[in-house]
């Protein structure tokens, strides 16, 4: 089938406002604004793509019928991890010594692609030997695996014979492995093969765990396999690979699931307390596909391909992989350590290998994507420095005021930087956060246009989407055709309704929305209320119409001026600073500012420091107190340039060498602060923040 002829997308707005409507005859209730709604559905909002289509199977299928033997998912397998031991300088008890560090780089092979019709045997397959394994309609399958094709054609898989699956992280700790575990009831958990001796205490609590399929994306330790049996004789393990040639010798129909039935429960990433679980019905999930196609439809479609990393767990991945193969388009999966072509040997990163045309990734991806751009350009001669910069800007006031000559520069100054991409990309996408406006505009101007994304779990990751021809830095974009919203007063803060703009906590309600919590029922009735999902989320409406979040309710901390402080915007202000990997705000309540914990970026951190007349290696340099204070006089110029008040400067700073993880707890998995972690183990340099200021 040939490739459809799709818009051009520029970083500029060539639509006319508003982008949102009222909904006409709505009743306007005391501390509420009237419910908005995407003009598409301001009549009826969307819940399907097309009438037939009322699962994500039913996806899968028409896939199958419309695109046939186009390519529809690719893998890479690895050849061969290298490791190179390098001496580093450190610091160690006051005294210069050399250390050994290892680095890891991987090979790995080409692309190799699964058509749309090969795809749905292969599901066909998957779930047939689901069936022949034992498992019954009703009976949920854990999925504990980082984002393969293997962990989507699980999840299709399941939907074909009616089996709904739960997600997990998969840098879930043991605890939280349990938790959804016995929660859910699973009878079958998909996962890693490396992860297969995490299995062996929660299988203690979980004793309905009868079989465990493992990946074969990675080579299986057979000692883990039989520790598992030997702790567990009546547990059947079987490969991903053993379960499709069960599949192939116990061929039976699908018997996939209706919209009304459980596709899966999906667990909040869990930044405070124990994960939720949230059930999300097959209704939920097409809508919130159909609510996503609305706004992208005129934009992608065949011929694109999405570089698939972010983790399946993760609501909005789970949505736009399951709305590329609707659009036809090619999903590529990579893996965070290997989409660039630094920690590659003998071939090439997924980015320059895949060549995408969409890239969805997180606020840290996107800030480390800019700050590797900058460090280049900061390499060449003054002449192309200038060169570059004036490019950039000179970009932004032709797409701003509709003169020709955009694409001159893009062939001219920035093909090197599109290049290191691949080449291909039209549009980016940056969701699970906020993400500093000066990082979306660079992103935007050198490469393609970033739009924003905003949803949550409960939401099937429907809340606002930038239409690419809306495009513009203030704001989160439009609200999806699939979902209504409106905004209800937050005393508190002083966030009412009838403020210019107006304001209050955003509430959302549509067919993507779910109902309650999983076994939960205190928690249910605090979040949702006649339809309505309460997000605790700040918002407000601009003059387009677009949304904009300016607050959190949680992340609101009132210092001892009386005032309130947003941690979160506060960050996203402070990231922007070229010496920003991380940045956790911390406020204590009884101080008047706050303070900045920082994970800094190696090179600009030296740089600064030489200029202080500070020489050393990263562990030395987060201890200098003469670092230390520059770095936050070039956050404090950071914060005004972004508009901060006097009171939302930081007073001090605390830097730290060790990278925020999702593995040493700092960060959850999808890569949220985890605000409670970082402040117990950095509490002492915390104290000493506010002491030195």
């Amino acid at each position: 089938m040939a490739p459809q002829v799709k818009q051009v997308v520029w970083p500029c707005m060539s639509k006319r406002p508003p982008f949102n409507l009222q909904v006409p005859g709505a009743e306007k209730k005391d501390g509420e604004g009237i419910p908005r709604r995407h003009p598409g559905s301001i009549n009826g909002l969307r819940s399907r793509l097309e009438p037939d289509i009322t699962t994500t199977y039913d996806i899968v299928k028409r896939g199958a019928a419309k695109f046939g033997d186009a390519q529809c998912l690719g893998s890479r397998t690895l050849i061969k991890q290298h490791e190179e031991i390098k001496m580093l300088k450190k610091v160690v008890d006051g005294v210069d010594q050399e250390v050994p560090k290892t680095w890891i780089y991987y090979e790995m092979s080409g692309y190799k692609f699964l058509s749309f019709k090969e795809y749905l045997e292969r599901v066909n397959m998957i779930g047939a030997g689901l069936k022949a394994l034992g498992l019954e309609k009703g009976e949920k399958v854990q999925i504990f695996s980082a984002t393969s094709a293997n962990w989507l054609g699980m999840s299709h898989g399941c939907a074909s014979q009616s089996l709904p699956i739960v997600t997990a992280y998969d840098t879930l700790g043991q605890s939280g492995l349990t938790h959804s575990l016995v929660q859910t009831e699973a009878k079958a958990i998909f996962l890693d093969s490396q992860l297969l001796p995490q299995l062996v205490i929660p299988l203690k609590e979980a004793t309905g765990v009868r079989y465990v399929i493992y990946n074969t994306d990675q080579q299986v330790k057979q000692e883990h396999i039989d520790k598992l049996k030997e702790v567990y004789e009546s547990l059947r393990v079987v490969s991903i690979d053993e379960l499709v040639e069960l599949g192939q010798e116990n061929p039976i129909e699908p018997d996939p699931s209706g919209p009304e039935d459980l596709c899966g429960i999906m667990y909040t990433s869990g930044s405070t307390g124990t994960p939720k679980g949230v059930p999300l019905l097959q209704k939920n999930v097409v809508a919130a596909i159909t609510g996503v196609t609305v706004i992208t439809q005129p934009y992608i479609g065949p011929g694109d391909c999405l570089l698939a990393f972010l983790p399946l767990a993760h609501i909005l991945e789970l949505v736009f992989e399951n709305a590329c193969i609707f659009w036809g388009g090619t999903l590529g999966y990579g893996n965070p350590k290997t989409i660039t072509d630094r920690s590659m040997k003998n071939c090439k990163g997924d980015l320059q290998e895949l060549r995408p045309t969409v890239l969805v990734g997180v606020p840290a991806v996107w800030e480390t994507v800019k700050k590797g751009i900058m460090d280049q350009v900061s390499k060449q001669p003054t002449l192309t420095q200038k060169l570059f910069w004036g490019a950039l800007a000179l970009k932004s006031f032709l797409l701003q005021t509709g003169i020709p000559g955009t694409a001159v520069l893009d062939a001219v100054v920035f093909k090197k930087i599109k290049a290191a991409t691949g080449g291909r990309l039209k549009i980016c996408m940056s969701g699970g956060g906020p993400i500093a406006k000066e990082t979306q505009h660079f992103i935007s101007m050198a490469l393609c246009p970033m739009i924003i994304g905003y949803g949550l779990t409960e939401t099937s990751a429907m809340g606002a989407l930038m239409d690419p021809a809306e495009w513009n830095v203030n704001s989160l974009g439009t609200v999806p055709a699939s979902v209504e919203i409106k905004l209800v007063d937050f005393p508190d803060a002083g966030y009412f309704t009838i403020n210019e703009p107006e304001q209050g906590e955003i509430w959302i309600r549509g067919e993507s929305v779910a109902t309650s919590y999983f076994n939960n029922e205190e928690e249910s009735k605090e979040a949702f209320e006649d339809g309505w999902f309460k997000t605790g989320d700040i918002g407000e409406w601009d003059k387009n119409g677009h949304l904009k979040i300016i607050d959190r309710k949680k992340n609101l901390v009132k210092t001892s001026n009386g005032e309130y402080i947003a941690l979160e915007k506060l960050e996203s202000v402070y990231r922007a600073c070229p010496l920003v990997a991380n940045i956790c705000v911390y406020a204590d309540k009884n101080k008047t500012k706050p303070v900045a914990l920082i994970v800094p970026v190696e090179g600009p951190l030296k740089k600064l420091a030489a200029e202080a007349g500070v020489e050393g290696e990263l562990e030395g340099l987060v201890h200098d107190d003469k670092v230390r204070a520059a770095v936050l006089r070039e956050l404090i110029a950071a914060g005004r340039k972004g508009g901060l008040a006097g009171i939302e400067l930081v007073e001090g700073v605390v830097l730290t060498e060790e990278e925020w993880t999702p593995q040493n707890n700092l960060v959850t998995s999808a890569h949220k602060l985890n605000r409670r972690s970082i402040l117990e183990k950095y509490k002492k340099e915390v104290d000493r923040a506010y002491g030195a200021a």
